[in-house]
C-alpha cells in the first residue's frame, strides 16, 4: 500500500493511548470501535484510522 497520512496516524495513536482496551487485532470490532469512540463521519476515513490501528496492535503482538 502506501505511506499513511500523519493525520490518519496521530488520530489511531491517540486512540489507542485513551481508549486501548476497546481495540482488538480484528478489522471489523475496530471501525465499530472507531465510530463509537470519535465523531468521524467519513468512512474512508474511518476505515483508514481502524485499519491503522489493527496493524498497530497485530506489530505489538508479535514483538
Amino acid at each position: 500500500m502506501g505511506i499513511k497520512p500523519t493525520y490518519i496516524k496521530a488520530i489511531g495513536n491517540e486512540l489507542l493511548e485513551k481508549h486501548a482496551s476497546h481495540f482488538t487485532n480484528d478489522f471489523e470490532q475496530n471501525k465499530l470501535s472507531v465510530t463509537n469512540t470519535t465523531t468521524i463521519t467519513s468512512k474512508r476515513v474511518r476505515n483508514r484510522v481502524a485499519g491503522y490501528i489493527t496493524r498497530k496492535v497485530n506489530t505489538q503482538r508479535v514483538q
